[in-house]
């Protein structure tokens, strides 16, 4: 069992405890009146977790309080995970950043792009630029996720069944076949958009190891972190710890109503292990991943990828330092866009002051779609994840809210 605790007193750390409580103050208040059913925040500086905060039920309707040992639907918090083993693979020389993916993954050997004409009769020219495997690291390689709603390619996901979620019966490799045969928003490297990218590293890992990707990541990044609980399904020994999934029901005050039908699917093995968004995990196992990323790629004596892998990782890689309010199309992501660029697999704050949140630059993040979140801050030392479970992420301000209430409580 995975519980999260404090192990220091906030001012060991140059934090004030008093000002941390404001944390647990604010989203009491959306516990309250209906907002979140519960939430878990964990702040943690110099090695050290400095507050564990939690509020509400992890399932409000059967009565069961949020506890330090509860079980989350990660969502796109899986893709840092990701591209972490795949990192691990080029650390060994398996690949290089600018290889085609075609010589891996064959079915993406003629990339097209939409040019124009409906969902259902696309008009199409031949990609200009191979898919590259760091235009999947970065969403530039010009796919999308069905359920944004944004654009024509949007749509033509959606009609070969990838919405949120992928057709029954359909593996990741399926997946890849299929997405592989639909067209692509812009020429790789051109623009940056969210999108399945992360899904098709997932089964780039598969081709490259010959495993499963459920057997690489815990080979790779989970076991070596003693990360026990994080998984693709929550095991039935766990089933009672797994929070209840929530929309907001904006008829009845914003309320939060349980989503029972599609948060059960966390609770059985998925036919597609999606590298992108299928985990689930606890803040404690989560906590070791960021404790390895704030630590240069090692936590606990145990060392995942060198201090020089890790650094490049979370520096901006979209074209000519730009931003990505400059280089995203229209599209959903799990990061404001201004002062904000994209390394490999993490946003990275390039100026804060554009979106008047008090982050650092260099700090590094990413979230999911149930409204977790995580940001590292290698200068004031600093790893803060915050739990919950309401989708979709954009519902609440909670994300810029935290930073405000965390560095509110920084003195020294």
């Amino acid at each position: 069992m995975s519980a999260i605790a404090t192990t220091t007193d906030p001012a060991k750390v140059g934090l004030d405890a008093d000002r941390l409580e404001r944390i647990t103050r604010h989203f009491d208040r959306y516990v309250d009146d209906g907002r979140l059913a519960g939430w878990l925040a964990v702040v943690a500086r110099r090695g050290e977790v400095a507050y564990v905060g939690m509020g509400g039920h992890r399932d409000r309707e059967a009565g069961l309080p949020m506890t330090a040992d509860t079980v989350f639907r990660i969502y796109s918090m899986t893709k840092p995970i990701t591209q972490v083993a795949i990192m691990r693979l080029w650390e060994e020389g398996r690949f290089e950043l600018n290889d085609p993916i075609a010589p891996y993954l064959g079915c993406f050997e003629a990339p097209q792009v939409f040019v124009g004409g409906t969902a259902e009769h696309p008009e199409t020219r031949p990609a200009i630029e191979p898919i590259r495997i760091w235009h999947l690291m970065t969403h530039m390689a010009g796919m999308t996720y069905g359920f944004q709603h944004e654009h024509t390619v949007d749509e033509i996901y959606r009609l070969a069944g990838y919405d949120f979620g992928s057709p029954g019966g359909a593996d990741i490799a399926q997946a890849c076949q299929d997405w592989a045969a639909l067209p692509l928003l812009f020429d790789p490297g051109s623009s940056w958009n969210y999108s399945v990218a992360t899904d098709v590293l997932g089964r780039l890992i598969e081709v490259l190891t010959g495993e499963t990707l459920d057997v690489a990541l815990r080979r790779l990044v989970l076991e070596p972190l003693g990360m026990e609980e994080t998984s693709f399904s929550c095991p039935e020994t766990a089933a009672d710890r797994l929070a209840q999934l929530y929309i907001p029901d904006f008829g009845h005050g914003l309320a939060a109503v349980p989503v029972a039908e599609m948060g059960a699917y966390a609770l059985r093995q998925p036919t597609m292990l999606s590298g992108g968004g299928g985990l689930v995990s606890t803040a404690a196992d989560y906590r070791r991943f960021t404790a390895m990323l704030l630590g240069g790629g090692e936590a606990d004596g145990v060392r995942l990828l060198s201090p020089r892998t890790l650094a490049y990782m979370t520096r901006n890689h979209l074209p000519g330092g730009a931003d990505l309010l400059a280089m995203a199309e229209d599209s959903f992501s799990e990061t404001g866009y201004a002062g904000v660029g994209f390394g490999l697999g993490f946003a990275v704050v390039q100026d804060a002051a554009p979106s008047r949140v008090p982050t650092t630059e260099g700090s590094f993040s990413w979230g999911g779609a149930a409204s977790t979140a995580f940001w590292v801050d290698p200068a004031e030392e600093m790893e803060v994840s915050f739990f919950t479970q309401l989708l979709p992420s954009g519902t609440h301000p909670i994300r810029s809210q935290l930073s405000q209430l965390v560095y509110q409580s920084i003195l020294g």
